[in-house]
């Protein structure tokens, strides 16, 4: 698969493909997640680019537009700019422009983006979006202006119907509110992958190991986290992916105050004190819970680890089965 070529302006999409004769389809939008409607999306421009000879580009912006326009409704980011960047390649797209959402962007008219930067610099043969996308000067422009000026402008226009999971629609916000509830089943489920967090190792205070195995700390990347919990989940760390226990929360028993999420990797014995880590979740087992004792707490470990591999057992069973 050929790495998505990475451009911050549109000066450099033009100078790179379309001063070059080049034309351009595209999507735009904040893609946090990248969910399976998003994913129909981006497959929708693969086609249409392949079909016209055509760059298959995507424009996103950096940071979430709502932090510039209203700060206190920017929703919790699902994604880092990293994890979109590489969902975008997983997608086939050939470039990503990644624009730095500031106060004169959002000050560009509808009209004044499709022309100046959409056409004039991005050579945009054809877009795809979904029904709801909205673009320029307090979101004036919609799907009706893009077809509105498709004919003035040069291009096609694919709406695409949003994604659909049992009957429900497949949405940024639907994936948020999976994961702070805790449900992380259905959150891959509608991401069509386990929701990931990503950072560094941090250095814990050894109480894993004193109370059964050694634990990895991880000093997440993400705004938004599961709710706290025990979760089957896999980690990969020093290029590896291990199975993994994780604890997300406090650590009531022995009166923790601050959050941590801490993982028992199976068949792990390497000594990782820092270096990059990411963790993907797949089930929640049990709400955290404050022990009377060390020893309960063991137990209930014990009793967590064995329910975390009885899951992978199962699902490694349900992947074989014809």
């Amino acid at each position: 698969m050929a790495a998505t070529a990475i451009l911050r302006t549109p000066g450099e999409w033009y100078a790179r493909y379309t001063a070059r004769g080049k034309f351009s389809a595209l999507s735009i939008g904040a893609f946090d997640g990248l969910h399976l409607g998003h994913q129909e999306v981006l497959r929708r421009v693969v086609a249409m680019a392949k079909a016209t000879d055509s760059v298959a580009g995507v424009v996103t912006f950096d940071p979430h537009p709502l932090r510039v326009l209203r700060p206190a409704e920017a929703p919790a980011m699902i994604a880092t700019l990293a994890q979109r960047l590489e969902g975008f390649e997983r997608a086939g797209m050939e470039a990503a422009l990644v624009l730095e959402f500031a106060p004169a962007v959002a000050e560009i008219s509808a009209k004044a983006f499709l022309e100046t930067i959409l056409a004039e610099r991005l050579g945009m043969g054809a877009i795809c979006v979904g029904p709801n996308f909205r673009f320029g000067h307090k979101q004036a422009g919609d799907t009706a202006l893009l077809s509105a000026t498709a004919e003035d402008f040069g291009y096609e226009v694919e709406i695409v119907a949003p994604a659909l999971l049992r009957g429900e629609i497949v949405s940024s916000t639907a994936v948020r509110t999976a994961i702070g509830a805790g449900n992380v089943a259905l959150a891959a489920e509608l991401l069509g992958r386990p929701f990931a967090l990503t950072g560094r190792v941090q250095a814990g205070d050894g109480r894993g190991g004193a109370v059964l195995v050694p634990t990895l700390n991880l000093a997440p990347e993400q705004e938004l986290l599961p709710k706290t919990g025990v979760y089957c989940t896999e980690t990969r760390v020093d290029g590896k992916l291990y199975r993994s226990a994780t604890n997300v929360g406090f650590r009531p028993t022995f009166g923790g105050k601050a959050l941590s999420i801490e993982s028992n990797l199976f068949d792990f014995s390497e000594m990782t004190v820092n270096g990059p880590i990411e963790l993907r979740f797949w089930e929640r087992l049990r709400d955290e819970k404050k022990f009377e004792s060390v020893d309960d707490l063991r137990r209930q470990i014990e009793l967590d680890l064995e329910a975390a591999k009885e899951f992978f057992r199962k699902r490694d069973a349900s992947l074989t089965r014809p």
